[in-house]
């Protein structure tokens, strides 16, 4: 005899929390997803990044970031930060989605139990952020910068990132996949084009430019003269 099972609608049978009880639950999220990160073994300085993007997003929507639909993140960066560098858009709306899939993964239940919601990225393929033309047709986003890259940037030069998630190998050039999941977080040489190097993030794989007339030496951890 088949057994009935009885499906739940996520939607239905929840408790309206108070403003009060919202407001002390929301820093409990983002106290989490600091912690998840560090654990994960992202730098300080990521970490710290990511929490500034989520702030910015926060001061201007003026509630829990869960509230956010795709028509808030069309506003904001469509409207709020249409003028911003694209690698401002880029590790915003990077620091955006991997925050709600965090929510996704461990809070889900909690916030449509607390508010009725059920949560979703306000993020997707029709408003996510493109960086250079090589990033739109990808259609990849990027984390936020870690401490090497600020200290490339802070050197005066010039970077154009182009991530390449190691889950993307269909789109991915043959003598860079795989390239950063067996190496260690870092900068080396590029394989192929010495006008570019790489940086590896926790899997990533970022195309970098090296400055005019000068390629990346992994001997001495610095640009030399080509």
């Amino acid at each position: 005899m088949a057994a009935l099972t009885v499906v739940r609608d996520l939607r239905e049978h929840w408790r309206p929390a108070s403003a009060e009880e919202l407001e002390q639950f929301e820093t409990d999220p983002l106290s989490g997803f600091v912690l998840a990160r560090a654990s994960a073994g992202l730098a300080d300085g990521t970490i710290r990044g990511d929490v500034g993007h989520l702030d910015q997003i926060r001061s201007w929507f003026g509630r829990p970031l869960w509230d956010m639909e795709p028509a808030d993140a069309d506003a904001y960066f469509g409207k709020m930060l249409r003028g911003s560098p694209s690698g401002t858009r880029l590790a915003r709306s990077q620091a955006l989605t991997t925050y709600f899939m965090f929510l996704e993964l461990r809070h889900k239940v909690e916030i449509h139990r607390m508010t009725g919601r059920v949560v979703e990225c306000p993020i997707d393929e029709m408003n996510r952020p493109r960086g250079t033309s090589s990033a739109s047709t990808l259609g990849y986003g990027r984390s936020g910068p870690g401490k090497n890259e600020i200290a490339v940037g802070s050197a005066g030069i010039q970077v154009l990132i182009h991530p390449r998630p190691r889950s993307s190998m269909t789109e991915t050039p043959p003598e860079l996949v795989d390239f950063c999941t067996s190496r260690a977080n870092g900068t080396y040489a590029h394989p192929t084009d010495p006008s570019l190097f790489i940086k590896c993030s926790n899997g990533y794989c970022y195309e970098c430019d090296c400055p005019d007339g000068m390629t990346y030496d992994e001997a001495t951890g610095g640009f030399v003269a080509r």
